[in-house]
């Protein structure tokens, strides 16, 4: 029965959108002491409730204004305005210690330090020992996340074990090894997955599960087994910022770890061609309960995603904004790249007969959308023959890049409208543990059968026709197909952004003038022409951000990034 109430508790209280930030600070139990809190179970269960709030703020699309990290690097421009974000900072090589964010070291401290006080105070809540048991095994895991994104934005970083400090405490901010952060994570993971459900149903769908355990410390290892912290260290005797080695066999990790997650049988791709090919790709982001996503933010009804990225008309316009570089990124809905003189692109036709995930994810001229009086009309990006916009939406007007962000959105809701979508945002979906696996299962055994089944699965659900890859690969063609796989099928997700970087290739990717598409029509007419939108510049410094200024200030013991 508390089971139950438990579920109706996490569904109801928090794993919708909620604007609490701290429990004890800004509920009606503002006055409570810990105490009074862990004395009572539903204010014990609030307070476990409140740690989910920030689980997506790393990719949380309007992170930093506009576009988040998406609009970072090569998928997006962050917006229409010539603020100076930290998006932009990062897209032109700006960013420094001075005015670098400090939301993530913050964010992440202070849910660790919640979790913390959650797992000191959990012996004694009135609660049976098994709900307290649960309850402890997700506390270690939402720690482990906070820790995970706070790794992959500095490298090691301060572990502070079980420990609840005060304001009045003083604290040696050594950071730990990258090693030993690892480490400690992935153990986190491991006694977390041990205590909870394989996955979550009905009233408890949202919370942690043990299979999201397992997928957060295969994510983990991966990261650990690739280039920039796996022989790559950008400090290659500083054991903070990488392992100063370099182990092959930390791929065979990752890969075991992938695996672990695709055999339990709890997960798999949602598939629906019924509609269109690839129209699965579409429909799962629309679906609150489907069996891809092994860890979501969960969400009321809401237009979150609609009111960043329709087009003005529409309500929306506010970013992020594709590149052309992103949109040639897809390719055709035979599988060829478009650059591939057999793949039967013609750039006079650009988006005919294209991967199916491209119009899913991105929105171009005279692409229908839903108005607010529920028609579907198209969107003008278009320019005339004298260079005059068509509308609200056209290029340089509602676009700086002549595209809009589709990914996600509800094709039945627009930002304007009144009602709201069903969606929640993915963390951890089952299409990221199979490119998981397929990429360090190819870096250690090469491009086995299994990598092929793996990503063919993908690219089978994407609607692509043949969905088989060709035979006979390298090593090194696979990865550059895996990586490509990546770019699009996990875009606006919150990846591109740290794959370029533990890739170790974003002083290649990300160094360079970023396009934009012009359309014009005059009569029956179309050109289209692409035209500069942004230099990006890289720097090697950037692999990790510089830990904020104002923390290294007050802690000297805290060793700040290389180059910085």
């Amino acid at each position: 029965m508390f089971a139950a109430s438990l579920g109706l508790c996490m569904g109801v209280l928090s794993l919708v959108s909620c604007s609490e930030k701290n429990f004890l600070d800004q509920t009606e139990t503002t006055n409570l002491d810990e105490k009074a809190v862990f004395s009572d179970s539903a204010r014990t269960v609030q307070f476990l409730t409140n740690i989910y709030i920030d689980i997506g703020f790393t990719e949380n699309a309007t992170r930093f204004g506009n576009g988040g990290l998406d609009a970072a690097c090569d998928e997006a421009e962050p917006q229409r305005s010539a603020a100076i974000t930290t998006s932009v900072q990062f897209a032109t090589g700006t960013v420094n210690p001075s005015i670098i964010s400090g939301d993530a070291w913050a964010t992440c401290y202070a849910n660790i330090r919640r979790v913390n006080q959650l797992l000191r105070n959990l012996p004694r809540a009135p609660l049976p020992s098994y709900i307290r048991n649960v309850m402890a095994a997700e506390g270690r895991f939402l720690r482990a996340w906070y820790y995970a994104s706070l790794l992959k934005h500095y490298g090691g970083i301060p572990l502070i074990g079980d420990t609840v400090y005060n304001v009045t405490d003083k604290i040696a901010a050594v950071r730990n090894s990258y090693k030993e952060c690892v480490d400690y994570i992935v153990s986190e993971c491991e006694a977390a997955a041990g205590a909870l459900p394989l996955e979550r149903v009905r009233e408890d769908y949202g919370r942690v599960s043990g299979g999201a355990a397992m997928a957060l410390k295969a994510r983990v290892l991966l990261y650990a087994a690739s280039p920039l912290f796996n022989g790559g260290n950008v400090d290659p005797q500083n054991p903070v910022t990488g392992y100063t080695d370099n182990v092959p066999d930390r791929w065979r990790l990752a890969a075991d770890a992938a695996m672990i997650v695709m055999s339990s049988g709890a997960y798999a791709l949602y598939e629906d061609n019924s509609t269109a090919p690839g129209y699965g790709f579409y429909k799962l982001f629309t679906l609150r309960v489907n069996p891809e996503y092994i860890f979501a933010k969960m969400q009321g009804l809401n237009r979150d995603l609609e009111t960043a990225w329709q087009p003005p008309s529409r309500g929306g316009g506010q970013g992020a904004f594709p590149y052309q570089e992103f949109v040639d990124a897809f390719g055709m809905a035979n599988g060829k790249a478009i650059t591939d003189p057999a793949s039967g692109y013609v750039a006079a036709d650009p988006y005919k007969d294209r991967d199916p995930r491209l119009a899913y994810s991105v929105i171009r001229d005279q692409t229908l959308l839903i108005q607010n009086n529920g028609l579907k009309e198209p969107v003008n990006i278009y320019l005339n023959a004298n260079g005059a916009g068509a509308s609200q939406d056209a290029v340089l007007a509602g676009t700086p890049t002549g595209y809009y962000t589709n990914k996600m959105l509800d094709e039945n809701i627009s930002a304007n409208f009144i009602h709201g979508s069903q969606r929640c945002f993915p963390l951890i979906r089952y299409a990221e543990v199979l490119l998981n696996f397929a990429e360090a299962t190819n870096e250690i055994d090469g491009p086995v059968q299994s990598v092929y089944d793996a990503v063919a699965q993908i690219r089978r659900r994407a609607g692509l026709l043949p969905s088989e890859l060709p035979t006979g690969l390298t090593r090194e063609e696979m990865r550059e197909l895996i990586h490509a796989e990546r770019r699009i099928e996990l875009a606006f997700e919150g990846h591109r952004f740290w794959d370029v970087r533990r890739w170790k290739i974003a002083e290649q990717t990300q160094n360079k003038v970023m396009n934009g598409m012009k359309v014009t029509r005059t009569g029956g007419q179309v050109t289209y022409t692409v035209f500069p939108v942004r230099k990006h510049n890289f720097r090697t410094a950037m692999y990790l951000w510089a830990i904020p200024q104002s923390e290294t200030a007050k802690s000297p013991e805290l060793q700040q990034n290389p180059n910085w």
